[in-house]
């Protein structure tokens, strides 16, 4: 067969067997770059065989690095990296020396290499973590902008920066022990070099050069001449000693940030995705089967050492930036597993000779095999915090650090909206309502924008949104209003939680990221949740049909029902499988469990208006499932809950263990014209330190339901309970009692500004 026409039919089979890899990856919910390594594992000279010349492929796939690494430069974010700077920059170039000296110290006193260098080598590929798998991950989720998935994109930024800097060095520690020294010294200064010329040709060479391109209005033309430059400073970095990865990065750094880099990327992207899965399988086709699987648990351990060895490097250093130990566990599993990028260094490593071809291998299959297993333990991470929260003696150490950092001195008292996030919705709220001089507090996280509400004179308080203290601190159980514009639906879902557990009866407005959110937030308490996208839908609407002369209330009736049905005629349909399924992903970012409904509990045939469960015990009522099959996702008010159903809840360890109370009746629902108030008991009330036996508040036809404490809701408190100074306790009992025992306790007990009675039919213990 002519040798031009066998590349063809190698590039036909390599790209087909990665494509059918990349599908079936993905089917299975993992990378599609495993799928790509499994397909050149089983195509290569180890497998069936059918690619048995890897030179002319390998030389495409050269390309594929060179394409890969170029993307990879203009996706450089400066502002990624100014959000959370100080863990990028100082978090991420420790975890980076760290990871050198410990594996350089542990794999010399193994015997897994021969020389310091070697583990130098080792532990520059194990620094690097998956920028495709990670990414991936916070996008599934959408946590991108929640704050551990910005300190895990902060960190992969500095390792994508170190990157260059190791593959400008990396030929360097080739040369023989007492030249190793100069020779690391010749290719820093070299490639210190090469990039101040970079430096100088971004500004003043590279956007008149694109912008010429860009006038010819071709994309071919403008492909052409990005391609050209790409592999033009690639080759002469080549020419000057570095290597050709090092030149397509630097020339991606050079086009970052001229106003075409999004152009470019969008041109570049493609060319990128067929050359990088011809070397991720022609990674794979160096792979032997045979030799992972005779050295299965040896991989294994290796995986297991890498996992936490990672672990144990990144979770100190993210506290150590003051954030909180969840933010750190997280970015911690995060970023434990071995990057694609590392199988650029290993692949340069044994060209040079730095590693043998075993352990070559044996770093192919750990790297694989932890890219795998990243996606699960991020899955599983919120639920083990959630476990842990119920853990007494762990469960301080995950609290500790959610305390506000800083609190504005001018913080109103009483009678202020609360805004959660200080981007742009939030923003314009904040100055609507400063425009009107009516009072406001922001709650945020991030130390730059906390420089500007200083600025300004905006009352703030410095912290996690989602922190029962620093909820407190902002005064929401005195709040007239809160709005949650917050960017991380996990962020959003829990202070809504939370901040109601505070202030049941607070007006709460949440801004939801997705329409798949808008339930969810409904059920977790929010009074009105507004879509920006439907948002917008509703106003062009509203002023087109004005200007085609239709009634102004008759418009108005129409969008308000829209809003009133939660949007429902602008959301697509989905099959009841796929809203259960969106269901269990979100519960699984909180505390949930299933409570089967006997037919003695005291809920059997009420309505959930009727059993005012949030209120009265704190949970939320998520999903029911019947004897009959039949599930319900998100039941309303009018829901009447039946013998045999199971409930899907969701609140804290102490609020369900309420619930259990009360659905295995162990409390009773007395009748109709019962109500519940919430009073705080000040410093000097003579009830502080009395039980309630004591108080014998029964004679009055008054008890005393919930008691909230240091951030603690005690639910059905038994006679023996005594009360404290700034206790707030839930009496409840009928209107008229409620009404005559204010005289009784007002000069004990003062009202706080957001309660009110009403008339609602509560469990209460029977009195």
């Amino acid at each position: 067969m002519p040798e031009d026409f066998r590349l063809i039919i190698d590039l036909v089979a390599v790209l087909s067997a990665a494509a059918i890899g990349g599908l079936l990856a993905s089917w299975l919910r993992q990378p599609v770059l495993l799928g790509y390594l499994a397909a050149g594992i089983i195509i290569g000279p180890t497998g069936l065989g059918l690619i048995k010349e890897l030179v002319q492929v390998e030389t495409l796939a050269q390309f594929g690095v060179a394409f890969l690494l170029f993307a990879l430069g203009v996706e450089f974010s400066f502002s990624e990296l100014r959000k959370v700077q100080a863990i990028s920059l100082g978090g991420g170039a420790l975890q980076i020396l760290l990871t050198l000296l410990v594996t350089t110290l542990v794999s010399l006193g193994m015997g897994w290499v021969t020389s310091p260098v070697q583990g130098v080598f080792l532990g520059a590929i194990l620094s690097l973590s998956s920028t495709a798998v990670v990414l991936r991950c916070l996008m599934d989720r959408n946590e991108t902008e929640s704050i551990h998935g910005q300190v895990m994109l902060g960190i992969l930024v500095v390792q994508d920066i170190a990157l260059g800097l190791m593959l400008a060095v990396l030929p360097a520690l080739d040369q023989p022990t007492e030249q190793l020294g100069i020779a690391l010294a010749w290719a820093l200064l070299r490639f210190l070099g090469f990039s101040a010329l970079a430096v100088a040709a971004s500004i003043w060479v590279i956007p008149h050069w694109l912008r010429i391109l860009a006038r010819t209005e071709s994309r071919e033309l403008f492909l052409l001449g990005v391609v050209t430059l790409c592999l033009g400073i690639a080759v002469l970095t080549q020419q000057l000693g570095l290597s050709i990865e090092v030149g397509a990065f630097v020339a991606g750094l050079m086009i970052s940030e001229v106003e075409y880099a999004d152009q470019t990327l969008a041109y570049v992207e493609p060319l990128r995705d067929i050359f990088a899965t011809l070397f991720f399988a022609a990674i794979g086709m160096l792979i032997d089967p045979i030799f992972l699987w005779n050295n299965l648990e040896l991989i294994l351990g290796l995986v297991a050492l890498v996992l936490v060895g990672k672990f144990l490097i990144v979770t100190p250093l993210v506290r150590v930036f003051n954030y909180s130990l969840k933010t750190a566990l997280i970015t911690g599993i995060g970023l434990a597993q071995i990057g694609e990028f590392s199988f650029v260094l290993a692949s340069e490593g044994q060209s040079l000779g730095l590693v043998s071809r075993q352990v070559y291998l044996l770093i192919l299959g750990t790297t694989a095999v932890t890219l795998v297993i990243t996606p699960f333990l991020l899955r599983l991470m919120p639920q083990l915090v959630s476990w842990a929260e119920t853990v007494p003696w762990f469960k301080p150490y995950l609290t500790q650090s959610d305390l506000p950092l800083e609190i504005a001195d001018d913080l109103p008292e009483k009678g202020h909206v609360v805004v959660c996030g200080y981007g742009r919705m939030g923003r314009n709220i904040v100055q609507l309502f400063r425009d009107r001089n009516l009072p406001v507090t922001v709650i945020e996280q991030s130390e730059q924008v906390i420089q500007q509400l200083r600025d300004q004179g905006i009352p703030y308080v410095y912290g996690n949104a989602a922190s029962l203290p620093v909820l407190e601190k902002a005064g929401i159980e005195s709040a007239q209003g809160m709005a949650i514009a917050l960017p991380d639906p996990m962020t959003i879902r829990l202070c809504l939680k939370r901040c109601l557990q505070l202030s049941p009866d607070l007006d709460v407005v949440v801004r939801a990221n997705q329409d798949k959110d808008i339930e969810v937030l409904y059920q977790l308490g929010a009074r009105e949740v507004v879509q920006p996208e439907f948002e917008a839908s509703l106003e062009l609407a509203t002023h087109l049909l004005t200007g085609m002369g239709f009634p102004m209330m008759t418009i108005q009736h129409d969008v308000q029902s829209i809003r009133n049905s939660h949007y429902l005629d602008f959301r697509p349909e989905q099959p009841p499988a796929q809203v259960a399924q969106d269901l269990r992903s979100f519960v699984q970012e909180l505390n949930s469990r299933w409570y089967p409904l006997t037919s003695s509990s005291p809920l059997v045939e009420m309505t959930l208006e009727e059993a005012n469960l949030r209120r009265m015990t704190g949970v939320s009522l998520m999903a029911i499932q019947r004897a009959t099959g039949e599930e319900i996702d998100y039941p309303d008010a009018h829901t009447q809950l039946l013998s045999g159903d199971r409930l899907l809840v969701v609140g804290t360890g102490d609020e369900l263990a309420v619930f259990d109370q009360l659905a295995r009746s162990q409390v009773t629902v007395p009748r109709d014209g019962h109500a519940c108030q919430w009073l705080m008991i000040l410093g000097d009330s003579p009830v502080v330190g009395k039980t309630l036996e004591s108080l014998d508040l029964r004679q009055y036809g008054v008890h005393i339901q919930a008691i909230w404490r240091a951030h603690c809701l005690m639910n059905f408190p038994d006679s023996s309970a005594g009360l404290q100074a700034n206790d707030r306790v839930l009496l409840c009992g009928g209107t008229q009692s409620l009404q005559r025992i204010q005289h009784y306790f007002s000069p004990l007990l003062i009202p706080l500004p957001t309660a009110h009675v009403s008339p609602v039919r509560v469990p209460v213990n029977e009195i």
